[in-house]
């Protein structure tokens, strides 16, 4: 729960860059990260995948003015608007983007080589029409933090009630890596300039039910034995990481969301 989609990082700083905050280069710095490389295949008038540079100005010519994510799992199509070959393709990946402005989404294929401990990721982000719908079970920005309040209080009283263990070593290392990330600059970083502090709140708090499901999961069965008790367990924690889905996509979206209301007044 604690990794960042190459989604997020795509949109974020896909946004930031048609907000006129980066450079070209800059943005496409920061949405290869860690990765080997990034290439766009599939884009119109392209007979081959490009580098992400030239990819990002491609969509902009095209009409792109922004770009939504999406982290769908099965039975939960957040953030897809269809057609059925682009949403089963972003259920695969289980995350895409979604341009807005143009008909396109973006879905990642990521390919891992190297030896252990020198493993590198070359990733093509697959360009694909998509429906110009609105986005599946996406909350606003407000509605997402409304949510995750209450979604971190019902986690702390299942994992309470569960008998999940939260001390220990591992736990500790755990929460020390999250109040790391949880700080607000790193958060306003992830989701690069221009973003609104109220965004960053959002995913900072998404990410801290996602470290609760992590130790949850991550601990064994704590005082759940049976298989009954584990499976009520499951029960329990899958509407909280639901919350904390939807929560990530809306901190991402909140670019776009913001264009859409001043597009309305």
């Amino acid at each position: 729960m604690l990794s960042e989609p190459r989604s997020g990082r795509l949109a974020a700083w896909g946004n930031a860059l048609s907000a006129g905050f980066v450079s070209p280069d800059d943005a496409a710095t920061a949405i290869v990260g860690e990765d080997a490389v990034h290439r766009v295949a599939g884009l119109p008038g392209e007979n081959g995948p490009v580098g992400l540079t030239l990819a990002l100005g491609r969509l902009r010519a095209a009409g792109v003015r922004g770009f939504r994510v999406a982290l769908p799992a099965p039975g939960h199509p957040l953030g897809l608007s269809g057609p059925p070959e682009f949403n089963a393709r972003a259920l695969e990946a289980r995350e895409a983007v979604v341009c807005h402005g143009a008909a396109y989404g973006l879905v990642p294929e990521v390919r891992e080589a190297g030896p252990d401990g020198d493993v590198h990721a070359d990733v093509v982000w697959h360009c694909l029409p998509v429906r110009e719908a609105p986005p599946a079970d996406v909350p606003s920005l407000g509605e997402a933090e409304r949510e995750l309040a209450e979604g971190l209080r019902e986690a702390a009283e299942v994992l309470s009630r569960l008998d999940v263990a939260a001390s220990g070593p591992v736990a500790e290392a755990a929460l020390g890596a999250y109040r790391a990330r949880a700080e607000p600059r790193a958060a306003r970083e992830v989701l690069a300039p221009g973003y609104p502090s109220r965004a960053a709140r959002v995913l900072e708090l998404a990410e801290r039910i996602g470290l609760l499901l992590s130790l949850a999961y991550g601990n064994g069965h704590g005082g759940a034995m049976s298989a009954s008790e584990m499976s009520a367990r499951g029960a329990a924690l899958r509407p909280v990481e639901r919350v904390a889905r939807r929560a990530r996509v809306a901190a991402y979206n909140a670019y776009v969301e913001d264009l859409e209301r001043r597009a309305d007044r």
